[in-house]
């Protein structure tokens, strides 16, 4: 929900604010021009001297002018907020169906998640780690880099790295690429393509030999 509202308010805000503020000086400009047309309208019938009519027609056009390019900016604001509201609302739905997804998918892999994760325990046992090297070992399978590790665990990265290293020993292992390989490798091996099955197939519905018949 937060996201969502993050998506929504900053954006939108900043958009509407413009939209009525340029309304806002184009409804003000087009009231003065309205005003000064009148007045010059009451100086011609009560008889006024041609400068008077010329500068008041000059900010008459002015005013018309300027009108006209703010309500112009103010139609461009509305556009582009309908834009981004729409835009905004593409993300949203993204967002909910990419949040949906993944709880499909942990809902639907809980128990082989869970299933991995005892047999990494096991594993971590068989190896004789302590729970530090162990917890180390698992952030490590996460990806997490040792400045990372040191961070989550309040220690100093020498220590990650020293314990890093005793897990490899006692598991006899490299390092990390070892260590992420030595669990998932096979669970990420490849699965047979179709064509390989398909020619399986084939190869089990082909016709009898002469010799057979």
């Amino acid at each position: 929900m937060s996201d969502r509202a993050g998506l929504d308010a900053s954006p939108r805000t900043q958009r509407g604010r413009d939209l009525v503020s340029n309304l806002a000086l184009a409804a003000g400009v087009a009231l003065m021009t309205a005003l000064v047309v009148i007045d010059l309208a009451t100086d011609v019938s009560g008889g006024t001297n041609t400068f008077h009519v010329v500068v008041e027609g000059g900010v008459i056009a002015i005013g018309v002018v300027a009108t006209v390019r703010f309500a112009l900016r103010v139609r461009r604001l509305a556009r582009e907020a309908r834009e981004l509201r729409t835009h905004a609302d593409e993300l949203t739905m993204n967002l909910d169906a990419s949040r949906h997804e993944a709880s499909r998918w942990r809902r639907d892999a809980g128990k082989l998640i869970e299933g991995l994760g005892a047999a990494i325990d096991q594993q971590f046992e068989a190896w004789a780690l302590s729970p530090a090297e162990q917890e180390i070992a698992r952030l490590l399978l996460k990806g997490l880099s040792h400045k990372e590790i040191a961070q989550v665990r309040d220690v100093t990265e020498t220590t990650v790295r020293q314990q890093a290293q005793a897990t490899y020993r006692k598991a006899g292992l490299s390092g990390r690429n070892d260590l992420a390989a030595f669990f998932l490798e096979d669970l990420l091996a490849p699965r047979a393509t179709s064509s390989a099955s398909a020619r399986g197939r084939g190869a089990d519905h082909s016709p009898p030999s002469r010799n057979a018949r």
